[in-house]
């Protein structure tokens, strides 16, 4: 919306400060929330679902307010409008519904799926919003580097994990150079695709360019989240088996390689044979890293492992993959 209807003018910017409200009420019914699951029984989810309304409402006057000083994409506005306030009815019903976990993902996924159809049909249908493509990759690259902080404060522990345990050694540098190792080569994984050129050519695929994003954005806060898994490995405060740590990294770090070659393969409609052997290399690089951790090799060994990963993905593009990149750019704006 902003990148469209951003006026910075009293009114838009009291919207944003609801925006804000809503978010803190949803994170204070968090705690609550992670507890009825904890326990069983319902979902106690209400403060959670009262802070995200209130978040969307506050779009919606936004939407609304587009769509009455935009004549020419007026349908477009009320499209998104309309969807958002059927979606937040939904929510408010869904609190006064006392389910199982299983029910109430089934319910969440639903309504997910209707705060979805707006955006599509505005944007598929309707001639979309006047948002600029440059903008739209910029704010989304900001949004990664934020979400790789996690990556990170996971070092962060890791590393204090192994100096508490064994002092400074060898072993807590491997640690260090292997978070912000794989931290740094994520960063550089995502920004060496020219995002915004091939966005700009194909501006009908911003649905999916957006909503993919989600698996990014999840799969990089949940790769900070291996890393603390690995600390607590290293503490031996931890459950699990060194084979199941390391795949607690292994597995997210996968994921968002992936879901960039995916996101590339779906804007540009194409899929190279020289992406698919990348991912085959670094499948090979995580394979290692997991029968290392098998084989009794120590934790930060295989994270440094682990490391090489997206190093893979970086080192081809940047000696070959950046002319298939231009290529393909080439025969987007020639289409």
């Amino acid at each position: 919306f902003a990148s469209a209807y951003d006026t910075d003018d009293w009114i838009y910017r009291l919207m944003t400060m609801l925006q804000m409200v809503g978010v803190i009420i949803l994170a204070l019914g968090l705690p609550q929330l992670y507890s009825s699951v904890e326990h069983g029984g319902y979902v106690d989810n209400g403060v959670v679902v009262a802070g995200y309304v209130v978040m969307r409402i506050a779009m919606v006057g936004q939407w609304l307010r587009a769509a009455k000083h935009d004549p020419l994409r007026r349908r477009a506005c009320l499209t998104y409008a309309l969807w958002i306030t059927v979606a937040q009815i939904g929510w408010v019903v869904a609190i006064s519904v006392n389910t199982s976990v299983a029910v109430n993902v089934a319910i969440v996924l639903t309504l997910v799926l209707v705060e979805m159809i707006g955006p599509f049909i505005a944007e598929t249908q309707l001639g979309g919003t006047p948002w600029h493509a440059h903008h739209i990759v910029e704010r989304y690259g900001l949004f990664t580097i934020i979400a790789l902080g996690e990556g990170v404060v996971g070092t962060v522990a890791s590393l204090t994990a192994v100096v508490d345990e064994q002092g400074w050694s060898v072993e807590a540098v491997f640690i260090g150079v292997a978070g912000i190792g794989l931290t740094f080569g994520m960063w550089w994984t995502y920004f060496v695709v020219p995002q915004a050129d091939i966005l700009h050519a194909r501006r009908e695929r911003s649905f999916w360019f957006g909503y993919l994003h989600i698996l990014v954005f999840a799969a990089i806060v949940a790769t900070g989240a291996g890393l603390h898994a690995a600390a607590y490995y290293i503490e031996h405060h931890s459950e699990l088996g060194s084979v199941a740590t390391v795949l607690a990294v292994v597995i997210p770090v996968g994921v968002y390689i992936s879901m960039v070659y995916v996101l590339y393969a779906v804007m540009t409609a194409t899929v190279e044979l020289f992406h698919v052997l990348l991912l085959a290399l670094v499948a090979a690089v995580f394979g290692l890293a997991v029968l290392l951790a098998a084989a009794g090799i120590s934790m930060a060994n295989c994270l440094l492992v682990v490391t090489l990963a997206p190093v893979v993905s970086v080192v081809g593009y940047e000696v070959r993959g950046h002319r298939h990149a231009a290529q393909a750019i080439r025969n987007l704006h020639q289409d």
